[in-house]
């Protein structure tokens, strides 16, 4: 069990790390080279694609601090 989850561990890692720099900063940063926008809105989503983005990396990162959980309970 702890094998498995610990292979989970590092895919969830690397999604989130994908996730995180997909992110536009204060330029345009990564995201703007696979056309997710700029986004004009007060959290930086303006655009429907850049909401989902968001909701997949906070989704993803809960889902890493509860694999850490569980890793560490076993």
């Amino acid at each position: 069990m702890e094998a498995i989850l610990s292979g989970l561990q590092v895919i969830l890692a690397i999604v989130l790390i994908v996730l995180v720099l997909l992110h536009s900063g204060k330029d345009s940063g990564l995201s703007g080279a696979f056309g997710v926008g700029t986004g004009a809105g007060p959290f930086g989503g303006g655009s429907l694609v850049e909401r989902n983005l968001n909701r997949w990396t906070v989704a993803f990162a809960v889902l890493f601090v509860a694999n850490v959980i569980v890793l560490l309970k076993i």
